[in-house]
């Protein structure tokens, strides 16, 4: 909770100082932006730990490998990382840009993916047979 103040309280002043900013200094006031959320990512990447070690725990318990668990963490950064960067993309006016970083995303998710649609093909292999 005391995580979630801190990032609104973060981002409330950043915003604010940004639209004060952006008349005179629009570069500057991107780079405040880039800061906050920097901070705000720095500030939250604690609880993606817990989170990873919560996976790892209950990929024990139930048995299956932890390396069909990798792409799903994989793909879950690549998608937030994915995001982030379209969002700073569209905030710079690069609307193009963040298309493409969208796309490349996309098909990096893909390709991250393919060793566990391997794995679920063989598992569905392995029932049928």
């Amino acid at each position: 909770m005391e995580a979630a103040v801190k990032v609104a309280a973060c981002a409330v002043t950043a915003a604010v100082l940004a639209v004060v900013l952006k008349k005179n200094t629009p570069e500057l006031a991107m780079l405040l932006v880039l800061a906050a959320g920097l901070w705000i990512l720095n500030l939250t990447a604690r609880g993606l730990g817990a989170v990873t070690d919560l996976m790892g725990e209950l990929t024990r318990l139930a048995g299956v490998s932890e390396v069909l668990m990798e792409p799903v963490l994989k793909i879950v950064l690549l998608s937030v990382l994915t995001r982030l960067t379209g969002e700073i993309c569209r905030a710079a006016g690069e609307g193009g840009i963040a298309a493409f970083v969208e796309t490349a995303g996309t098909v990096l998710a893909l390709v991250v993916a393919l060793p566990l649609v391997r794995a679920v093909v063989e598992l569905m292999g392995s029932i049928l047979l």
